[in-house]
C-alpha cells in the first residue's frame, strides 16, 4: 500500500466529514435491497457501512433491530437488553432508531442516558447479569446486548453489532438468521417493523450505570495495587472515543498516576492524525493514527490508546508503538506466569493470522495454544467457562480472565490490556517493549506483514472454498511445507481461505468481504528479506490455485 503524504499528519479540513449531510442521508436515503452492497450484511463485527453510500441508513437499523427483537423472543431471552454506542456521528441516530424498535417490541432496554458506552462495558454488564447463582435471577431472565459502533472505521461510517447472553460477538448461526430476516424486512418495505415515537422510546428506557460496576471491579482482573504503589506513569489517549468517561472514572477512583492527554470529542475526529492510506481512521494499532500519543511517549512509562468503542488497544512505550502481535505474545507470557488462580489447563486462544511467536511462547510456558479462524466469537465459550485464560487476535483485540479464573468480558476489551502494560511494568520493572526483547532473545525475531492483492467476486469465492489438495507447492521460502490448512486446527472450523506453514514461516490468504481484493498475511523467523520472498511465493501459490493450475 502506497504511503499517503498526509500519513501521520493532522487531518486537513478537506478530509473532515460534513456531519449534517451525513445524518441527513441516514434518515432520507432508502437503500435498494436488490443491490447486494445495500443489504444488511453481518461480517466478523456486525453490519457496517455509511449513509452516504446507502449502506448504513435508518432503514437498515429498523430492519436489523426488528430482526434482533424477533430472534431474542424466539430464543426465550426475556431479560434486559444492554445497549451502548460510540462517538461516531451516525451512532446516536442509529441508537435512537434501535431504541424505538426495541421498546415497541416490549424489550427492557438498559442504557446510560447522555453517555457513550464502550463494547467491553456492555459485555461485562451482560455477564454480570447472567452470572450463575446471581440472587433473584430466574432461569428465563437472560440478558443480551447491542453496541452501535463501526469500531475504528472512518468518521462517516456506522455499525451495529449484537451480543447474545454469552456476552461476546454472536456466532454465525445467530447473525445469519438475523441478517436473512432483516433483508426480508427490507424487501417487504419495512411493513413488519414495530416502532414507537422517540418520546415514548425514551420514556421506556431504563437508565443504567455501566461505568461504576466496571471501574469498581477492575482490581479483580488487573493488579491495581501494584500499579498504584509503583507510581508507574500512565498516559491515555481515547482517540475521541467512548472510553473517555471510563478513563476519567478510573483516574478519579483508583489513585493511579494516570494522565488523559486528549479529552476531545468531535464526530469529525478533526484532531486525528491521518492513517497510512490518507484516511482518518481511529486505529490504535497504527503508528500514523497514533502520532499524537507517540509524540508524548517520553513523558510516560507506558501509554495507552483505544479505538472509538474501546474494544482495541494500542500500547506505547519509550521504544514506540508496539506491534499488536508483539504485545499479544508479551501479555500471554506475563499472564500465564502471574495468574495462579487460573486453571492449570487454561489454554491460549489465537486467530490463525496471529503471530507464530505465540505458539513458541505457549510451548515454552507449557500451555496449549488453540488456533481458530478470524473472529473473536471463537473465544467466547472458552473465556466463559475458564478453559481459555486469554483470547487475542492480530488486530489488537484481546480479553482475559479475572485473577480468580472467572470471566471478565467475552468480547474484546481495550482497557484491560492497557492497564496490564502498567501492571507488568510495576511488577517486573520492565516495560512491555523490554519484555518483548527478552522473548525474541529466547524464541527468535519475527518479521510480519499484510498486503492486498486483486481478486474479483468469482476468484474470492474460489479462495473461500479451496481444498488443501489444490495447493501443489511443496516448499515455501526454501523450506518444506508442513501444513496446508483450509480449516483451523484449534476447532476444525473453515477459515474461508488458505494457510500454508513451514517451521520458519507461514502465510494466510483470505478474501475481503467488502473490496475486490484478497488479504495476504505472512510471517518469517528468518528476517524481512525472507518475509518478502514468502509473500511473493504466497501470491504465486494463490494465483495458481485460483487459476486451477
Amino acid at each position: 500500500m502506497t504511503l499517503s503524504p498526509l500519513a501521520g499528519k493532522r487531518a486537513p479540513q478537506s478530509l473532515l466529514t460534513n456531519i449534517p449531510r451525513l445524518v441527513a442521508h441516514y434518515y432520507e436515503t432508502r437503500p435498494d435491497p436488490r443491490d447486494p452492497l445495500q443489504r444488511v450484511a453481518f461480517g466478523t463485527s456486525g453490519h457496517r457501512g455509511t449513509s452516504l453510500g446507502g449502506t448504513f441508513n435508518e432503514a437498515h437499523i429498523l430492519a436489523v433491530t426488528q430482526a434482533v427483537a424477533e430472534h431474542r423472543a424466539a430464543a426465550g431471552i426475556q431479560g434486559p437488553l444492554f445497549m451502548g454506542l460510540d462517538t461516531h456521528a451516525l451512532s446516536e441516530p442509529a441508537w435512537m432508531t434501535a431504541l424505538q424498535v426495541l421498546v415497541a417490541n416490549g424489550v427492557q432496554v438498559r442504557a446510560q442516558a447522555g453517555s457513550f458506552t464502550p463494547t467491553p462495558l456492555i459485555s461485562h454488564a451482560i455477564l454480570e447479569h447472567n452470572r450463575p447463582g446471581r440472587e433473584g435471577k430466574p432461569d428465563h431472565d437472560w440478558a443480551d446486548g447491542i453496541v452501535i459502533t463501526p469500531s475504528h472505521n472512518p468518521p462517516q461510517d456506522g455499525g451495529f453489532k449484537y451480543n447474545p447472553p454469552s456476552g461476546g460477538p454472536a456466532d454465525t448461526d445467530v447473525t445469519g438468521a438475523v441478517q436473512a430476516r432483516a433483508n426480508a424486512i427490507l424487501e417487504n418495505e419495512l411493513r413488519d417493523v414495530k416502532r414507537v415515537s422517540l418520546e415514548d422510546a425514551l420514556a421506556g428506557l431504563t437508565d443504567f450505570d455501566f461505568i461504576t460496576p466496571y471501574v469498581s471491579q477492575l482490581g479483580t482482573v488487573v493488579n491495581l495495587d501494584a500499579i498504584r504503589q509503583s507510581g508507574v506513569r500512565i498516559g491515555v489517549d481515547p482517540l475521541g472515543g467512548s472510553s473517555l468517561p471510563v478513563w476519567q472514572a478510573i483516574q478519579a477512583q483508583h489513585g493511579l498516576n494516570l494522565t488523559i492527554v486528549n479529552e476531545d470529542l468531535d464526530p469529525r475526529f478533526a484532531f486525528m492524525s491521518v492513517d497510512r492510506d490518507g484516511k482518518i481512521r481511529m486505529d490504535c494499532s497504527s503508528p500514523y493514527a497514533m502520532a499524537g500519543l507517540l509524540a508524548l511517549k517520553d513523558d510516560f512509562d507506558v501509554a495507552i490508546g483505544n479505538d472509538p468503542d474501546a474494544d482495541r488497544h494500542g500500547v506505547v512505550t519509550r521504544a514506540g508503538l508496539m506491534n499488536p502481535n508483539h504485545y499479544l505474545a508479551v501479555m500471554i507470557e506475563y499472564l500465564f506466569s502471574h495468574r495462579p488462580g487460573w486453571r492449570a489447563d487454561a489454554a491460549i486462544g489465537k486467530t490463525l493470522v496471529s503471530s507464530a511467536l505465540i505458539d513458541r511462547v505457549g510451548a515454552g510456558i507449557g500451555r496449549r495454544v488453540v488456533e481458530v479462524p478470524v473472529g473473536f466469537k471463537y473465544f467466547v465459550e472458552g473465556l466463559l467457562d475458564g478453559s481459555f485464560g486469554f483470547g487475542g487476535e492480530e488486530s489488537a483485540g484481546a480479553s482475559f480472565l479475572r485473577l480468580d479464573g472467572t470471566p471478565w468480558s467475552t468480547d474484546k476489551d481495550g482497557l484491560i490490556p492497557g492497564l496490564l502494560a502498567a501492571e507488568m511494568t510495576a511488577v517486573t520493572g520492565k516495560t512491555p517493549s523490554e519484555r518483548f526483547a527478552d522473548l525474541t532473545a529466547r524464541y527468535g525475531e519475527t518479521a510480519y506483514d499484510r498486503q492486498d492483492a486483486p481478486a474479483d467476486a468469482a476468484q474470492k469465492k474460489i479462495l473461500s472454498n479451496l481444498s488443501p489438495e489444490q495447493v501443489t507447492a511443496t516448499t515455501l521460502g526454501g523450506d518444506p511445507i508442513t501444513a496446508k490448512l483450509t480449516r483451523a486446527p484449534g476447532n476444525g472450523a473453515g477459515i474461508g481461505g488458505l494457510k500454508v506453514t513451514t517451521d520458519q514461516a507461514w502465510f494466510a490468504a483470505r478474501p475481503s468481504g467488502t473490496e475486490d481484493v484478497y488479504k495476504i498475511y505472512a510471517e518469517s523467523f528468518r528476517g524481512a528479506e525472507h518475509l518478502q520472498q514468502v509473500m511473493a511465493e504466497a501470491r504465486d501459490v494463490v494465483s495458481a490455485a485460483l487459476n486451477g493450475q
